[in-house]
């Protein structure tokens, strides 16, 4: 008989677009192939509303059982806003009322933890941030193993957070960077923790050409993801814009993903929104480079995606995480400063052999580091030490 876990993230299904819970949904479908594994999680698609839209409470999705639960109500986005701003601004906020606003406020799911912790072996939280994670392993801290996410931010200092961080059993970190970030942060010592990441698989048949044909497209450099100003995505709008009023080249900047913000209206911005995968993984695979602005990741699975496929990255030099992965795989060039940013994207638009080389740099790093049968493995360690 498998033994029972469970996997607790704020959304949770093939529409949801989101790097921490692709990152729980791709775990859990691994990971279901040894043990019963059920996810709970809430019916909500969007994270700025956490309106209610899957229909069923309880679902099979490939292979893994989903508990949804109802968020008791929507997000007040003026009421949060004006609590995050307070936050942000370092001023005194009830934290409490903060992260019940921010949500998703599902007391339910809480209550169902409560209730069947003597079920499961495990229980595995996805990302620090939200309710589902700061009121459910309170209730189960002696088994509870929490896959933080964490970036160096403002929430970090918050008290909620510093409780938190000493309640689980175990971490599973994506990085290396993020495990020292967080240990310095709390000052954990003798706390079980392994390193995950994800195991990254892309289809070996991406066609870059075919994606430029069907888009009209010559030379561009991509952007995946949310887009979105705490991507930092407004600020590659400006650098892209101040590069093509400083350089002649023929070249446009492609984005695909959800627009949170707007995308300036120019014939060489060119935001595609959610596409299918097979347009995403030919989108990679045709780009001259892989852009990355965001000052805040604590893996990124489109900056190893872009590697896997031989393509190399431009990446924000605030982010450790990401500065890690361009330093231990010479397979991508980091920036501070639009200055920089100009000068990586003049080298690699102008040095092919060398582009080439760090995209096989590239590849042979997230080969090394980010398989599934490590990754899972790493996990299952981390598990046994819960009984």
């Amino acid at each position: 008989m498998k033994d029972e876990i469970c996997f607790v993230v704020q959304r949770y299904g093939l529409e949801v677009n989101g790097g921490a819970e692709l990152h729980c949904r791709q775990i859990a479908e691994h990971m279901a192939k040894e043990y019963d594994l059920t996810v709970l999680t809430t019916k909500a698609v969007d994270y700025m509303t956490w309106e209610d839209k899957y229909d069923a409470g309880e679902e099979c999705l490939n292979g893994v059982k989903v508990l949804r639960f109802s968020v008791k109500h929507p997000r007040d986005n003026a009421r949060f806003n004006q609590l995050n701003a307070r936050l942000l601004g370092r001023r005194k906020i009830n934290e409490e009322e903060w992260v019940k606003e921010q949500g998703p406020f599902v007391p339910e799911l809480v209550a169902y933890i409560r209730e069947h912790k003597n079920a499961y072996r495990c229980f595995v939280f996805f990302t620090y941030l939200y309710y589902t994670t700061v009121e459910g392993i309170k209730e189960v801290k002696e088994k509870s193993i929490l896959v933080p996410d964490a970036h160096d931010e403002v929430f970090l200092k918050m008290k909620t957070y510093k409780k938190l961080f000493h309640m689980p059993r175990g971490f599973f970190f994506n990085t290396e960077e993020e495990k020292q970030l967080v240990y310095k942060k709390f000052n954990l010592k003798n706390v079980s923790c392994s390193i995950g990441g994800i195991g990254i698989e892309v289809p070996q048949d991406a066609d870059g050409n075919r994606f430029k044909e069907k888009y009209g497209l010559s030379d561009y450099i991509l952007y995946a993801g949310r887009i979105d100003t705490g991507k930092n995505c407004h600020t590659l709008f400006a650098y892209f814009d101040l590069y093509k009023k400083r350089n002649s080249r023929d070249v446009k900047l492609v984005l695909i993903g959800k627009e949170i913000i707007n995308v300036p209206q120019r014939e060489d911005m060119i935001s595609l929104g959610f596409v299918s995968e097979t347009d995403k993984y030919d989108a990679m695979a045709g780009a001259k480079l892989m852009v990355m602005p965001s000052q805040y990741e604590s893996l990124s699975i489109v900056v190893l995606e872009s590697m896997e496929l031989g393509v190399p990255v431009a990446i924000n030099g605030e982010c450790d995480v990401l500065k890690g992965h361009c330093i231990k795989s010479n397979g991508g060039l980091y920036y501070k400063g639009y200055y920089e940013f100009e000068g990586i994207l003049n080298y690699l638009l102008t040095h092919e052999k060398e582009r080439a080389l760090m995209g096989k740099n590239g590849k042979k790093y997230v080969n090394d580091n980010y398989c599934w049968e490590k990754v899972t493995q790493n996990l299952k360690n981390l598990i046994n030490i819960t009984k």
